[in-house]
């Protein structure tokens, strides 16, 4: 932000040696990044040091298993997204206009609510290895070959079937942003529909993809349910088993670096890639991209491939959960009530921290002319790629360590021990969501007040109004709407957290995503149905914010 920007902000030239907004700003950047800084320091000067240990036995197969996941989820999601998206934008068929929105929908069914539909349906008891048995009178297993679904194959498709929506939704908009003179262009010069996409279209929309796929890989090296469920083991599974099944939090500390550095490998790889590379529109008003009419037999295939990711990431797993989930009994059950009502509460009280947290930041550092804000705000943004696993860790032993802190500061005091104050109850798990999900209010909150007009804010100090009255009279009502999506889509993250939630929620406390976890971890789909049920109304109503946005 140059200087002539911040003083927009400000109306006195001195400053006074308090500043709360910089003072401000600088805390929440600190409150991100602490619990990152913890892990690694845990995994540095660890009580017992199992490092070689794990690289003898289990590390290889942590590492090598996900690496294959981020891989083959990342190629097979950008080729479904880049595919659907190519077709919806530049060809016109049957179904277009409702599947172009449909391909957005599974994103409102996590992975892990995917796997366990998926293997109620493809299990030997379920629909479609007893209709094999019954249509071609087979009578046990060993009667027939069918595929093992437990498998990391499956994990794969699995994943890809739910987080593909990420590259479909960036790829869509390059496209769309595109000239059609360009392809006009191509066309006279003798170039084919393939030609067309390979040639023109990717190489214009390789950032977006890149940025999509960066993102799918972060969430598949998030996962846990799914991997879990299918019983793959992963580096996250592995933090898991070290640290609640073996006790070890210096091993864990270590495996959660290991999943740190590949995330930072991956980020960097991503903006590497593309550091020499520009991409400018054209000066004059362009002309947008006309979708062609497909012939009758091409059409309908463009149709099929559009509509087969909505089948396998929205259709089947909504499908399965809705028929089981016709029981009264587990609808009015005590639990599921407890569940939605510890999701909504603590969901949303993270959320609103979280939004109003990313706003004064991105606020106070406009506000501020010191250089350290400024540069920790983007590094902030590192929560996003942290997965829910390594946030557990990193947040769970320092808040324990404040609370015996504050408990023997009071028992010194002459009071009687107060226990743990803030560990064994939510606040753990609301500290973990706003630092998992703050890169979302942040960049939300900085793109909106970047979009108000410099003019109004300088009007407003010139008549008197103070910084934070200035906030509320000028920016919120401008930067409302944005906001708004910003809080629902903070909001119905924290609904799907599962690792995080696991590590964190206090005794016998129940979210939805845990509720499903454990219902499913039994084979109890039908009383997980309910609660999957709940969180896909949920992610719905994020999908149709994005649906709004992107017309």
């Amino acid at each position: 932000m140059s200087e002539q920007t911040s003083q927009i902000y400000t109306s006195r030239p001195k400053r006074s040696r308090f500043d709360p907004w910089s003072t401000g700003a600088l805390a929440i950047a600190c409150l991100v990044l602490v619990p990152i800084v913890a892990v690694i320091w845990f995994a540095l000067t660890p009580t017992e040091n199992i490092w070689p240990h794990l690289m003898r036995t289990t590390l290889p197969r942590y590492f090598n298993n996900t690496v294959i996941l981020m891989l083959s989820v990342g190629f097979l999601t950008a080729a479904v997204g880049t595919g659907a998206a190519w077709l919806v934008v530049m060809y016109r068929f049957p179904g277009r206009s409702v599947l172009q929105w449909a391909l957005l929908m599974p994103l409102a069914v996590p992975a892990y609510v995917g796997a366990y539909a998926l293997v109620d349906f493809l299990e030997y008891a379920g629909p479609v290895q007893t209709g094999l048995r019954e249509m071609m009178g087979w009578q046990t297993s060993r009667d027939y070959w069918f595929p093992a679904i437990r498998t990391r194959e499956a994990a794969i498709v699995v994943m890809s079937a739910a987080l593909y929506p990420y590259v479909y939704i960036l790829a869509r908009a390059a496209f769309r942003e595109q000239s059609g003179a360009a392809y006009e262009v191509a066309r006279a010069l003798g170039a084919g529909p393939f030609a067309r996409f390979w040639r023109v279209g990717l190489p214009l929309a390789r950032p977006a993809i890149a940025a999509g796929v960066a993102v799918v890989m972060m969430e598949t090296v998030n996962d846990f349910g799914t991997v879990d469920y299918f019983a793959v083991q992963t580096l996250t599974t592995g933090i898991f088993s070290v640290w609640l099944q073996g006790g070890n939090l210096g091993g864990a500390s270590q495996l959660a670096t290991c999943v740190l550095g590949l995330i930072v490998i991956l980020v960097t790889l991503e903006k590497l890639s593309r550091r020499k590379s520009r991409f400018f529109g054209s000066a004059r008003g362009q002309r947008p991209v006309v979708p062609k009419l497909l012939p009758a037999g091409w059409g309908y295939v463009a149709m099929l491939c559009c509509a087969l990711p909505v089948l396998a990431g929205f259709v089947l797993p909504v499908g399965v959960l809705l028929t089981h989930a016709f029981d009264a009994a587990e609808w009015s059950a005590r639990g599921l009530h407890k569940a939605i009502w510890h999701t909504v509460t603590v969901g949303g009280i993270a959320a609103f921290l979280t939004v109003l947290g990313g706003l004064f930041m991105v606020y106070g550092v406009r506000l501020s002319r010191r250089r350290l804000p400024r540069l920790l705000m983007p590094v902030t943004a590192i929560g996003y790629a942290v997965p829910g696993a390594v946030l557990g860790l990193g947040i769970l032993v320092p808040l324990a360590a404040f609370d015996n802190f504050i408990a023997d500061s009071i028992v010194w005091a002459g009071f009687d021990d107060p226990g743990l104050l803030l560990t064994g109850s939510a606040v753990a798990l609301t500290l973990a969501y706003v630092v998992r999900f703050f890169a979302i209010s942040q960049g939300t909150a900085d793109a909106a007040l970047g979009r108000v007009p410099p003019s109004l804010p300088m009007a407003a100090r010139s008549l008197g109004r103070t910084a934070g009255g200035t906030l509320r009279a000028v920016h919120l009502p401008l930067v409302r709407a944005s906001v708004g999506s910003a809080l629902l889509l903070v909001f119905v993250d924290c609904v799907k957290e599962l690792p995080a939630t696991l590590l964190l929620r206090p005794f016998n406390y129940e979210t939805l995503a845990t509720r499903v976890h454990a219902k499913a971890s039994l084979e109890n789909i039908a009383e997980a149905a309910p609660a999957a049920i709940a969180i896909v109304l949920v992610g719905l109503c994020a999908v149709t914010l994005l649906a709004r946005t992107s017309r």
